[in-house]
């Protein structure tokens, strides 16, 4: 029975489709076909296959998953999310060193939903992503985590830190040491900020960067020969924030809190 399942959602691009609308309620033919851009003819042959192996049901003039459709339907999501996510960015996903990641963490990738690769611009190599700079000042709370220093990083977080954002910082020991020696007015504004709490980790983070916002969530791994090579991926949706700030979490446990220089 398993095997005519699969068969049964995953060899018709129609079904599989009709499985996912009826997830989000019941349904109409009418709605369906508009919804699905089909016509009855295409339609009522697949709707049948899924009535009989069960996952959907009739009432009245309406369709609705079934509790086992519900259950295999429930199922598919996490997979075709992840499989959305990869496909899109497929070459970046198979260069990146994942292990910095947790493991329960990336086995949910596919939360990270509509993301983009931010790929450098050669003229503005060093330059923070417009994307994440424009976004990061209108954001009223940041999590955020550094392991590399940026010479535009200071500057940035004092101004958040002022700008009354709730700002949560996990550092190491380098990149605040660097903050102490060159930038001291800049720290010193972020550890005096009552809105501002920074945190230095003593183990190493193995990912450059991480920022989670009330907006967005930002993300920059090394490649495989742990190579840091400018190329980010950020995603707006909901999910991306729930899973950036839990990767977020799992690094800030190693950290200690710092309140001077």
């Amino acid at each position: 029975m398993s095997s005519s399942l699969c068969d049964t959602i995953w060899l018709s691009e129609k079904r599989k489709n009709l499985l996912l609308l009826l997830m989000e309620g019941p349904r109409d033919i009418e709605q369906i076909k508009t919804s699905l851009n089909v016509n009855s003819k295409a339609m009522m042959p697949q709707i049948k296959i899924l009535n009989k192996q069960g996952l959907i049901l009739q009432n009245g003039n309406t369709y609705e998953l079934s509790d086992i459709g519900t259950l295999v339907v429930g199922n598919m999501l996490p997979l075709l999310n992840t499989l959305e996510v990869i496909e899109e960015n497929k070459e970046y996903w198979a260069s990146r060193d994942v292990s910095a990641i947790p493991h329960n963490l990336f086995m949910r990738l596919g939360e990270l939903g509509e993301c983009m690769v931010i790929e450098p611009d050669l003229n503005h190599l060093f330059d923070l992503p417009r994307e994440f700079t424009e976004n990061i000042m209108k954001s009223r709370s940041i999590l955020s985590s550094l392991s590399y220093y940026h010479p535009l990083y200071p500057s940035l977080y004092s101004k958040l830190a002022k700008s009354k954002a709730e700002v949560e910082l996990v550092l190491t020991e380098s990149v605040f040491e660097r903050l102490k020696n060159e930038t001291p007015d800049e720290l010193r504004s972020l550890l005096e900020s009552e809105n501002t709490t920074v945190m230095v980790c003593e183990e190493s983070l193995n990912i450059p960067t991480i920022a989670v916002t009330d907006r967005f969530m930002y993300l920059c791994l090394f490649d495989r020969q742990g190579k840091y090579d400018h190329r980010k991926v950020m995603s707006f949706d909901e999910s991306a924030l729930c899973w950036g700030r839990e990767l977020f979490k799992h690094y800030k446990k190693s950290a200690r809190k710092v309140t001077d220089i």
